[in-house]
């Protein structure tokens, strides 16, 4: 039976009130929903401004098609090519040979990547069975969505949905999981949300690519929809974009896809499309 923690969080988010969530001092970890980085230059917001220039002043649906049109011009990379770009996307703020695990939060070093059971790999969290694009150039290889996370978490999350409660997973210290559900760590939980919407407006089934699409379910399977975007919702709400979250779109934007995750640009556009 999954053990519902949402009623904090339902309260606070109907009262408008800031929730705090516990904190930790190693940068890329914090377990508290972060303030807002400092202003950027006037330069480096006006590109921002600009690339989203062909959404400004729409809503709902017109601004998810407006979106999907902007990001979907990106390089795609290939599968072997994700392994070294995640050594620099997630590299470890502290400490430049180790790289932050999504879900565990712990640092660990860059050439510990591969197969074994302490090794690091490649998380698509949007699980691969969703939509069935496998490790396919594309949405199974787009950065927006992969992470490194420890081989042994990795296998418990699985293709589970997203939502709240289960039982403490090993090695994840905050991350909680049931038969059908993973709940991340609060640090990241705003990132996985921001990472599903991202997935949900570029990949609309125009491009040989299945119409990926978020719902309230937690049961999805094997179907191209995840769940569950009431959950997502308060994620993204409660757990703003922090430093890290935003470089690492910065990094992937400039180094490698030269598309954006709208979402870390703009988490208010959340509420606005669903």
């Amino acid at each position: 039976m999954r053990i519902s923690r949402t009623t904090p969080w339902a309260a606070a988010l109907a009262a408008g009130a800031l929730l705090l969530l516990p904190a930790t001092a190693t940068a890329g970890q914090q377990e508290a929903a972060l303030p807002h980085a400092a202003a950027a230059p006037a330069s480096a917001t006006a590109s921002v401004d600009a690339y989203y220039a062909a959404a400004e002043g729409k809503t709902g649906a017109a601004l998810k098609t407006a979106l999907h049109g902007i990001i979907k011009n990106q390089s795609k990379i290939s599968y072997s090519a994700v392994w070294d770009a995640l050594k620099v996307t997630d590299q470890d703020p502290n400490n430049a040979s180790n790289v932050i695990l999504v879900y565990s939060g712990r640092s660990q070093s860059k050439s510990t990547n591969g197969g074994g059971v302490d090794d690091w790999n490649r998380e698509h969290v949007w699980a691969q069975s969703h939509g069935n694009f496998g490790t396919t150039t594309g949405p199974g290889t787009d950065l927006h969505h992969i992470r490194p996370e420890d081989v042994t978490v990795n296998s418990t999350r699985g293709n589970k949905d997203f939502d709240l409660g289960g039982s403490p997973v090993s090695e994840a210290a905050g991350s909680y999981t049931d038969s059908n559900s993973f709940e991340p760590r609060n640090a990241v939980k705003g990132d996985v949300a921001r990472m599903l919407l991202y997935m949900a407006v570029r990949y609309q089934g125009g491009d040989g690519f299945a119409d990926l699409e978020v719902n309230d379910s937690s049961v999805n399977g094997s179907v191209p929809w995840h769940g569950r975007i009431s959950v997502l919702k308060q994620w993204n709400a409660i757990d703003p974009p922090d430093a890290f979250e935003q470089r690492r779109n910065q990094i992937i934007f400039d180094s490698y896809q030269h598309n954006r995750n709208p979402f870390i640009d703009h988490p208010e556009w959340v509420n606005s499309i669903w």
